[in-house]
């Protein structure tokens, strides 16, 4: 009755839609791209080795995956305008190429502790924006100049290219941080970016450097991420900005401590 089902394949698509539950839930929460809770959680549940884990990351966030987060919250008044997303997007496919490129020349060892040293800058930059008081900081801005957000895009790309995190850690921390734009337009816009197939020539480098990549789990990744986005973003828009900002420094912070102690 059974033999049709091989139930590898299927432990391999549960594991998967499990560790992409879990990235996408906390992507629509925090206003990330999944790739910086994906990459761990990949780790977590299927056991590989880093570069494997960051190639599945890379193409399970070509589908338009935050789809149901960016629904809910542009449902709540967090439109952003498209000349920003176009300006991030030329900047981070550039970097994302490039980030690749280097990737491939490092070892597991200096992958991991590079993704450690990334995660602690951004989480020291999140907790540096959050003492400032809010009545110290400025208003945010109607329009944000193109160079800006170029360079932005490039140093997302850049991490999603060698870390294959997709690169939305670095749009929220810099927007709010470089931008001044409030939290919930920052991770709106970071969320819009999981839209676009931005890390598509990140991820046929990787595929080009020949690292074997599961298929079925990316399956279950994808489904698991779709769901669980919304999720999230529904659960962000009812917490204020002053929950949501510590909540982003200790769930980084909470990675760069997995991936440290990782043997």
């Amino acid at each position: 009755m059974w033999d049709w089902v091989n139930f590898a394949d299927l432990l391999a698509v549960l594991k998967g839609g499990g560790a992409g539950a879990m990235a996408g839930f906390v992507s629509g929460l925090l206003g990330v791209s999944p790739g910086g809770i994906l990459v761990p959680a990949v780790c977590i549940t299927l056991g590989v080795d880093q570069h494997i884990a960051q190639g599945i990351s890379l193409v399970a966030q070509i589908p338009p995956t935050g789809l149901g987060g960016v629904s809910e919250y542009r449902r709540r008044g967090q439109a952003v305008p498209v000349e920003w997303v176009v300006a991030l997007s030329i900047g981070f496919i550039i970097g994302g190429a490039l980030g690749a490129i280097g990737a491939g020349g490092l070892s597991d060892r200096a992958l991991r502790w590079s993704f450690v040293g990334y995660l602690l800058i951004l989480a020291a930059i999140a907790a540096l924006r959050s003492r400032s008081s809010p009545s110290s900081r400025p208003e945010e801005p109607a329009t944000v100049n193109w160079p800006a957000l170029v360079a932005i895009g490039v140093v997302a790309g850049l991490s999603s290219g060698v870390l294959g995190i997709g690169g939305g850690l670095a749009v929220t921390a810099l927007s709010t941080t470089v931008l001044h734009l409030g939290q919930h337009r920052a991770q709106a816009m970071s969320l819009i970016l999981t839209l676009l197939p931005l890390t598509i020539p990140a991820a046929a480098i990787y595929l080009a450097q020949g690292w074997a990549i599961p298929w079925w789990s990316i399956a279950g990744v994808v489904g698991g991420l779709w769901i669980a986005s919304a999720v999230g973003a529904r659960a962000a828009n009812r917490l204020p900005e002053r929950v949501l900002r510590p909540t982003f420094v200790v769930m980084v912070l909470g990675m760069a401590g997995y991936m440290a102690a990782r043997p």
